[in-house]
């Protein structure tokens, strides 16, 4: 198991988001050649993240997905890979069920697959991927849709398959 999930909104048991998060981060994992890790996702709703957000990041708004990394592994250089872990266990992630419900019904996507994005996204942060950039969100939207693309899920940043 990747994944180890704490409930605080018994609605994301409804969506089988455990099973959903494994499939997302083996995949990411997968992807870039990374065994044995482990991530702990609170699953919680918007009150729960604006509090977390506030915390952390000084926003004090609800948002979709945050994620805390066991270390550093940014990249020195803008669109480069970032470090391998050292770390296995990769680190945290929470996610807000009511702001993942509204922005999937807004963008007419099935409530799963944006879940899924999110989660393939908060995974590639605790590896050091970031959208800062310009060329660190290339690169990193680049494996986003790859990955999705590969769980068959289409591009979430609309771009055509080749």
């Amino acid at each position: 198991m990747i994944v180890d999930v704490v409930y605080e909104d018994d609605r994301w048991v409804a969506l089988g988001l455990e099973a959903l998060a494994e499939t997302a981060c083996a995949a990411t994992l997968a992807r870039l050649g990374i065994a044995g890790a482990e991530i702990a996702l609170l699953a919680c709703d918007d009150h729960r993240i604006a509090a977390l957000n506030t915390e952390f990041r000084d926003k004090p708004t609800p948002t979709n997905v945050l994620s805390w990394p066991s270390e550093e592994r940014g990249a020195d250089q803008p669109g480069r890979d970032p470090y391998p872990p050292t770390d296995m266990e990769l680190g945290d992630i929470a996610i807000s069920y009511d702001t993942c419900a509204r922005e999937a019904a807004e963008a007419g996507k099935p409530m799963v697959d944006h879940v899924t994005h999110l989660v393939v996204h908060g995974t590639l942060h605790l590896l050091g991927y970031d959208h800062i950039d310009d060329k660190d969100a290339a690169l990193m939207e680049g494996l986003e849709t790859e990955i999705l693309g590969k769980m068959g899920l289409a591009d979430p940043y609309g771009g055509t398959e080749t």
